[in-house]
């Protein structure tokens, strides 16, 4: 596992950015800090988000999140190579064949189907298991994926409440002849916005999408997975198998298909 220089170069970026027009709008950071205004709206949206979410995922938040930063190396085609010899195999020496290289596998849900094909299983049984497990990863991610996506929504919510909160604030301080208290109810009310609106395009919108992304792209290898491994099992020409899981690749992706010396 590598950094995903992507989401730590947006985020740098995005703070660095917000950092300079700050300064050149005249202000300081310090002038945009207000403790009850954090409080408000990253407290409440959090306090928020863990009702509406399992303990668990919240419990596992760190390990979720760590993933939109962390670029887990997808080798698309070593994966169809690894599937073509196994093809070309299974048509030398038949599947059971496959039975010693079950056991190196380093992917589970590759070796769950193979395995599946090597104790012959009927292919639309395989077929089955393999989309259900697929679909439960699916699912798993999405819960995870969740609870940023509800940060998304809460987190101007809750700017807005502390807008409010501000607004009342100034009210009730306009009879008092202290411009200093209408100052700081004013205060509150756009600092709290300008929090919920930070915090909800800068950073949980951002490590939402780039969750989703991540969760496509396993989704991706899986699905090869499963056709090359239904493909091993109907018998098909390895030349075949390879021109039906390349269609998954981009076309600089099958040019480095090609470079495995198999063409």
């Amino acid at each position: 596992m590598i950094m995903d220089i992507a989401s730590v170069v947006g985020l740098v970026s995005g703070l660095t950015i917000l950092t300079l027009g700050i300064f050149i709008t005249g202000l300081s950071p310090l002038d945009i800090f207000s403790a009850s205004s954090i409080m408000i709206t990253f407290g409440g949206s959090v306090a928020a988000t863990i009702i509406s979410a399992p303990w668990t995922t919240t419990l596992n938040l760190a390990k979720i999140t760590r993933k939109a930063f962390v670029q887990e190396k997808q080798d698309i085609p070593g994966l169809i190579t690894t599937l073509v010899s196994f093809s070309e195999k299974a048509r030398r020496e038949g599947l059971l064949a496959l039975e010693d290289d079950v056991s190196e596998l380093q992917d589970d849900f590759l070796k769950k189907g193979i395995q599946l094909v090597v104790d012959g299983t009927d292919p639309e049984l395989v077929r089955g298991i393999l989309e259900t497990e697929m679909t439960n990863i699916r699912g798993r991610h999405s819960i995870g994926q969740g609870w940023w996506d509800a940060m998304v929504s809460l987190l101007p919510a809750f700017g807005m409440l502390g807008t409010l909160l501000g607004l009342i604030m100034m009210l009730q301080n306009l009879g008092s002849g202290d411009p200093s208290t209408i100052g700081n109810g004013m205060a509150v009310a756009l600092i709290t916005t300008l929090y919920g609106s930070f915090g909800s395009n800068l950073i949980a919108m951002p490590i939402m999408r780039k969750l989703q992304r991540k969760t496509e792209e396993e989704i991706a290898m899986k699905q090869i997975m499963i056709e090359g491994t239904l493909s091993i099992q109907s018998g098909d020409n390895p030349r075949i198998v390879k021109e039906k899981l390349a269609s998954y690749l981009s076309p600089s992706e099958r040019v480095a298909l090609k470079d495995d010396g198999r063409d």
